[in-house]
């Protein structure tokens, strides 16, 4: 060994190990010694981006380590090291890893660092449990381990629990210097749209370490998301200097972009990633599944395909890769604006609804908002929710109904779900309605702002849609459990309590029609206006309602108090003290229990409890139960205002729209009776019954129109006499004048049944009338 290679050698040891210089001249490096700086500087290498530097020295100390003989703990856990940098695309050198880690960890109990990277090696094979006991075994050890609390909220935070901001806080306490925490915890600030605490954290990471690529990351992140140029610029820079190809920069970029909904600048974002490393999984995965969310299938499939290729352990490519080939099974239906993707079973049904509703919104939403998004708009439905929250995050177990990535939708199939559990029309109007917010403002108004707009959108367009107010929202509200309009997004981004989104959804459009009433209509797409123009939420009320934000919360909060009076003051005292609930809910339980027994009592109470709570609506509040009550004496009148202020504040009230519409009817009021089937329709649209009856009504009113829609749908729902199905159809279409269709249908139904004698007899009668087949 030369002289120069020692001095060069020493000095690297010095610096990766941190001894002094003195003492590292002085002695011979060990085997130990060699892997720990042999695999440090592989990983150097790769943090350069220079992967094929970082992989040739990670496969001379493989090749080592499985030649040589006996082992240390520390040994072990450098190759460990080395087979993680091998790792991408070789499930192999993943195993290798795992087991160089158990060994280190055999060979001593106590080697800690090698907990860690176990755990982080489950964590990046996502294997939650796994890692969980790996970082929890690190604080048995060591209680308050800043690396394991960091690696626990890591885990908490890919097992969808919302305690991840809470542990790292734990770790930051543990380690207030840390940059690799304090760079963690910026990043979930950003997750959160906190910019301002974001930044500061992210600030403060780089002053601990400015050689830490995700400290620079996360700081050009929310830089790039405020449109600050200069500290975007100052942390571009930086990371070049550390990785001059800085694809994980680029990478980071376009993860923020997506959490702010603003996907093909995200897509635009990880193409550069890819430019710079066509290797990373990370990178083609956030590609890919960005391109498949703004509508590029193809390419996406491709991206996502070649990211699942290098990292096979990925659940959500895996998800994602089957569902795309399900797919392919689903039909696509294209009428004007519109694309409707869906099972074949339920396309045909669905578009002859979804189809006209959307039109309907887009018209109306365009002139709202002065915006015309992108066509066409896909909408994809899922029969299977687990393949709708796979198509929205790449996993089972998303809750939401619906989502919207601008001009590509997707949702449940009503049948998804049980019959009442949802309204398929609002739900759709509610997405599609998230388009034009989304592009009105650059894909950058705030996640409260947009649902809170999507909620009012969905009450203004029809009888009943759309949130109301609920006992449990207004006891939450009363208690001061419900944010001020500064604080509101939290309420979407970090629930305090599992009512607390839907309870947000409601309340942010509450805060929309504050606005309108305050301003006038044209506020709120000035609002939209100003977030595209680069206005944080104090700046956009600033301008557009000219209120500090103090003002705003305090004047909703006003407005929200004198709106709700009435209900206010039927809940008991403001301060919680009263634990019976308030008068409505002591009225409500006395009705119950002389519902059965003594009816007329329970009259008088219920009617005291619809006027001390006169905004509750569903089937457990006083009108619906007044309904029953009057049913019973044969009041039709009674029976029909009440049921009407359950249809009309309920958006999933099956039972209570199928009771309106034969109230009505009994009462000859044809196109009252239709409106409430339609209503029933956006509910649950699968009962041929349902269909006829409206199609009946339908001709009968003279709306043919109506009536033909009604017999493609019992068509569409394959009845178990299909023949009969298609005759009906001819003979409204005929009745609707367009005897041409009527006659294509006759001759195509008699040449798969020749012989039908409905058929032939509706076939003469129109040529009796003078046309020709």
């Amino acid at each position: 060994m030369n002289r120069r290679w020692l001095v060069m050698a020493s000095g690297l040891l010095s610096v990766l190990l941190e001894i002094p210089l003195s003492t590292a001249c002085a002695q011979v490096p060990t085997r130990t010694d060699r892997y720990s700086a042999e695999v440090a500087a592989a990983e150097a290498a790769a943090q350069r981006g220079d992967r094929a530097d970082a992989m040739a020295k990670a496969r001379r100390i493989t090749a080592t380590y499985e030649q040589t003989g006996t082992r240390s703990s520390a040994e072990h856990s450098a190759a460990g090291r080395a087979y993680v940098l091998l790792a991408t695309g070789n499930a192999a050198a993943t195993r290798a890893a795992l087991a160089a880690f158990d060994l280190a960890v055999a060979a001593d109990s106590g080697n800690l660092d090698a907990r860690r990277r176990l755990g982080q090696l489950f964590l990046d094979a996502y294997n939650g449990p796994e890692a969980r006991a790996s970082f929890e075994a690190v604080l048995a050890r060591a209680d308050g381990d800043a690396e394991a609390l960091l690696g626990l909220a890591m885990v908490e935070e890919f097992e969808g629990k919302g305690t991840a901001m809470a542990t790292a806080r734990k770790a930051l306490a543990a380690a207030p210097t840390s940059a690799r925490v304090l760079s963690y915890v910026a990043r979930l600030h950003l997750d959160a749209e906190a910019f301002d605490s974001a930044r500061a954290v992210a600030e403060r990471a780089v002053r601990a370490d400015s050689m830490l690529l995700s400290a620079w990351s996360v700081l050009g992140a929310q830089a790039w998301l405020r449109g600050d140029s200069a500290t975007h610029q100052r942390a571009l820079r930086a990371a070049t200097l550390l990785q001059p190809r800085p694809a994980e920069f680029y990478t980071a970029l376009a993860e923020a972009a997506v959490r702010q909904r603003r996907y093909a600048e995200a897509v635009r974002l990880a193409e550069q990633a890819v430019r710079f490393d066509s290797l990373s999984a990370q990178a083609l995965g956030v590609l890919g599944t960005n391109q498949l969310r703004i509508g590029q299938l193809d390419a996406g499939r491709l991206s996502v395909e070649r990211a699942f290729a290098l990292d096979p352990y990925n659940l959500w490519h895996k998800n994602t890769l089957d569902l795309l080939d399900k797919m392919r099974g689903f039909r696509t239906i294209r009428q004007g604006r519109f694309e409707v993707v869906a099972p074949s079973d339920d396309a045909a049904l669905l578009a002859l609804y979804i189809v006209p509703l959307l039109e309907q919104a887009y018209d109306s939403l365009s002139r709202r908002y002065g915006y015309q998004a992108p066509t066409p708009v896909r909408l994809e439905f899922f029969r299977q929710h687990a393949d709708f929250s796979v198509r929205t995050v790449g996993l089972t177990g998303l809750g939401a109904l619906g989502v919207s990535f601008g001009s590509l939708l997707a949702m449940d199939t009503p049948n998804a779900r049980e019959r009442g559990a949802f309204n398929w029309g609002s739900t759709a109007w509610h997405e599609l309605t998230h388009a034009f917010t989304l592009g009105a403002s650059g894909h950058r108004v705030p996640r409260w702002l947009s649902e809170g707009l999507s909620v009012l959108e969905e009450r203004r367009a029809h009888v009943g849609w759309g949130a109301r107010t609920s006992l449990p929202y207004m006891l939450a509200y009363r208690s001061g459990r419900l944010r001020p309009v500064s604080q509101m997004n939290d309420g979407f981004m970090r629930p305090r309590y599992p009512e607390e989104t839907g309870f947000s959804y409601y309340h942010a459009s509450l805060f929309c029609e504050w606005v309108e009433e305050l301003r006038g209509a044209p506020a709120l797409p000035a609002l939209l206006t100003a977030y595209r123009d680069g206005a944080d939420t104090p700046r956009a009320m600033q301008q557009v309602l000219g209120l500090s934000m103090a003002q705003v919360d305090a004047q909703f909060d006003s407005w929200m108090r004198r709106r709700f009076a009435t209900e206010l003051s039927s809940l008991g005292d403001a301060d919680g003290r009263d634990s019976s609930g308030g008068e409505f809910v002591r009225t409500m339980r006395q009705a119950m229990g002389l519902m059965e027994t003594r009816r007329d009592s329970a009259r008088v109470l219920l009617d005291k409890a619809r006027q001390l709570f006169p905004s509750y609506a569903g089937d457990d509040g006083p009108a619906w139960y007044l309904t029953r009550v009057a049913l019973d004496v044969r009041d039709t009148t009674l029976a029909l205002a009440m049921v009407e202020q359950v249809t009309g504040r309920d958006e999933t009230a099956y039972a209570a729209n199928k009771l309106e519409a034969e109230l009505r009817e009994r009462r000859g009021d044809l196109a009252g009776a239709m409106a409430a089937l339609d209503r029933l329709l956006w509910i649950w649209p699968y009962t041929a019954g349902d269909h006829e009856a409206l199609a009946v009504l339908a001709a009968r009113a003279g709306d043919h129109a109506r009536a033909i829609r009604e017999r493609r749908a019992v068509i569409a729902l394959r009845p178990p006499d299909l023949m009969e199905a298609r005759l009906e159809l001819a003979r409204a279409l005929a009745a609707g004048g367009d005897t041409a269709a009527a006659r294509r249908e006759l001759l195509s139904l008699l040449e798969e049944a020749p012989s039908y004698e409905g058929a032939q007899q509706l076939l003469l009668e129109l040529r009796k009338r003078g046309g020709t087949p």
